[in-house]
């Protein structure tokens, strides 16, 4: 089960798809993270691919500071904006970089929760990296990943086709998660529960979608090169998704993108 996903994730474009998501969204990911998670205080908590540090600024509000949170991450430009903003906070976590794909640095039973959103997906050997995370878990304690279920986002993907003539290529998300994220979760912990998140985006132009699927094709992320070849190609499928785009707000009124989200939760 092995596979290099060549990924690269910016700072911006991962802000920009965030943005988007709480000014458009018909609810909050945030609020039904916690809703599910039940936490307590005194937990203590790791959150592998914790991105620009949001989960974790999540925990700590809900909790009132109340944690011993870590956040990890590889990719170096997103760790800067976590470590900004526990600057910001008076640094009650603890940032480090961390890769999923290699042994994570810390004893067996050390945490009550180590949480996943929106990364496990891009590891390159899903059982090693699960049985990772279920080492350092503490008996009785819990994984949460996140991530996109197969339905998720399908006019997105709709208006891609149409504007390109071409079959989208598979992402790691939403071919990876449900299948074998879910397989791996199942055969490593005691149980596995399932929750599922809807959130409808509506557009009433076309631009934010457009900012979105920029910050989604965005060159840099290295996972949609098959439908373009050099800038100049990148532009005109923008253009042509932003026709199709158009002509779905003309003829309906707005556009409505569903994020479809599924959270597996395993216990140790």
């Amino acid at each position: 089960m092995n596979e290099k996903i060549d990924y690269k994730e910016t700072t911006n474009d991962l802000l920009t798809r965030i943005d988007i998501h709480n000014k458009y969204g018909g609810r909050d990911i945030d609020q039904w993270m916690l809703e599910v998670l039940d936490l307590q205080p005194g937990m203590k908590i790791l959150d592998v691919g914790c991105g620009g540090g949001k989960q974790l600024m999540s925990y700590h509000k809900y909790l009132n500071g109340d944690a011993d949170i870590t956040g990890g991450d590889v990719n170096e430009e997103l760790l800067e904006q976590a470590r900004f903003e526990n600057t910001k906070l008076g640094e009650p976590f603890t940032i480090l970089p961390l890769d999923f794909n290699r042994q994570l640095p810390f004893d067996d039973n050390t945490f009550d929760l180590v949480s996943c959103c929106f990364a496990i997906y891009y590891a390159s050997d899903i059982p090693y990296t699960i049985s990772e995370m279920h080492r350092v878990l503490k008996p009785g304690g819990r994984l949460f990943t996140s991530g996109p279920m197969p339905d998720n986002k399908k006019v997105f993907y709709d208006v891609i086709r149409e504007a390109s003539g071409k079959e989208i290529p598979p992402m790691p998300g939403s071919s990876r998660y449900s299948s074998q994220i879910y397989a791996a979760i199942e055969n490593t912990f005691s149980k596995v529960d399932t929750v599922i998140f809807e959130n409808p985006l509506t557009f009433k132009t076309a631009a934010p979608f457009i900012a979105y699927t920029r910050a989604s094709l965005d060159e840099d992320r290295r996972l949609w090169t098959s439908l373009f070849n050099s800038k100049e190609e990148y532009e005109q499928l923008i253009q042509d998704i932003t026709r199709v785009a158009d002509g779905i707000v003309q003829r309906d009124g707005e556009l409505v993108m569903t994020k479809v989200v599924g959270g597996f939760i395993g216990t140790k």
